[in-house]
């Protein structure tokens, strides 16, 4: 007798990261689609990658109720929670550990269990339930799974309803700095804009003078501050200074080429290029940059709502909006370009993915 074959859609989030966190999984029946189970909950104070386990434990778990023999494929939008359960990619977090342990314990008890990284948006409804699950919580309720008659369980107050207009973000790359001309690592070290990257935040903010632009935001790094400012001064518009969207720190490669990173400590350097959980020697990894962009980004969203905002900011937080936008996966990143004084465009929609509509467009430094 062939064996059951069920898919499990599974996502977790926290609104602050960490902050109020919840999870949401279901169990589809492979072959047909049917929803067999959904669960979800609140789990208090947590991180994004601690929901994001708790919601595959729960799936698992659903899928050992319905089936024990079945043979399972888990499909979730956490490349890091895929790839570590794949066995791809070490687990080092002594919060993950645990729950991979329990993942796994559960995983063996069932059929065989694959794991597949899909995009955001084609995990709409694991979000939902794990966005529902939270909403609950902020009400002082406990999540309840609603029946195909039932209607959704009406928002907060405040709770705008879903709509297709975007939140816009404009991505201005900072200026030239004497590190860019060099190409060495440039994050938290403060550099300057050169003279060249002076011109060039005057020619963004001449051509972003009579864009239809709502707020400017930067990051807190001079090179930045310095070019929003010339774009302040070109549109009118105040500037907000937003720390999430500063560049990674590189820690011991700060002000290093590629090359001579790799001369120091190459093991260090092919760690960071495979594992985005791996940061430079007392630095950042991606992962952690990661968290506080999206967190940014939320920020964003909230306090501009169906607006446009220019962020000014630098070539890692761009480039991971951009992957967010696009549903792609880390290692995307070394396939992105970005020039200083690049622009790039997101929209953000509320009720459906984003849309990529420019990236690293640079003419108008061309005049």
């Amino acid at each position: 007798m062939t064996a059951r074959r069920l898919v499990i859609e599974a996502d977790g989030g926290s609104r602050g990261n960490p902050g109020p966190a919840g999870y949401g999984a279901l169990v589809r029946d492979a072959v047909t689609g049917e929803v067999l189970a959904e669960v979800a909950e609140s789990i208090g104070l947590a991180t994004n990658n601690v929901a994001e386990y708790r919601g595959l434990i729960a799936g698992l778990a659903a899928a050992a109720g319905i089936d024990p023999a079945a043979r399972v494929e888990v499909r979730m939008d956490s490349k890091l929670v895929v790839e570590q359960m794949s066995g791809r990619w070490k687990i080092k977090h002594p919060d993950m550990i645990p729950l991979a342990l329990q993942a796994r314990e559960l995983a063996e008890s069932l059929g065989p269990v694959t794991y597949g990284w899909i995009p955001r948006g084609r995990n709409a409804h694991a979000d939902r339930l794990a966005n529902e699950a939270m909403d609950a919580a902020a009400r002082g309720e406990t999540w309840t799974r609603r029946t195909e008659e039932e209607p959704p369980p009406a928002p907060p107050p405040a709770a705008a309803p879903p709509s297709t207009e975007p939140t816009t973000t404009l991505l201005l790359r900072h200026g030239e700095t004497p590190l860019s001309i060099e190409k060495r690592f440039a994050g938290t070290v403060d550099t300057p804009l050169t003279p060249g990257g002076l011109a060039q935040a005057r020619a963004a903010g001449l051509a972003l003078k009579d864009r239809d632009l709502d707020a400017i935001v930067t990051s807190p790094l001079s090179r930045c501050r310095d070019t929003a400012a010339e774009v302040a001064a070109a549109t009118g518009l105040d500037v907000r200074v937003e720390d999430g969207f500063r560049e990674t720190d590189f820690g011991a490669w700060e002000g290093l080429t590629f090359a001579e990173a790799r001369d120091r400590d190459p093991a260090a350097l092919d760690a960071w290029l495979a594992d985005p959980d791996a940061a430079p020697p007392g630095g950042e990894s991606f992962t952690t940059v990661s968290r506080r962009v999206r967190t940014a980004l939320d920020k964003l969203k909230v306090r501009y709502r169906h607006r446009s905002v220019l962020v000014v900011s630098h070539v890692t937080p761009i480039k991971l909006l951009v992957k967010d936008a696009l549903g792609a996966p880390m290692p995307s990143l070394y396939r992105m370009h970005l020039d200083v004084a690049s622009l790039s465009a997101v929209d953000w929609y509320a009720d459906g993915p984003a849309t990529l509509r420019l990236f690293n467009d640079t003419h108008h430094l061309e005049r």
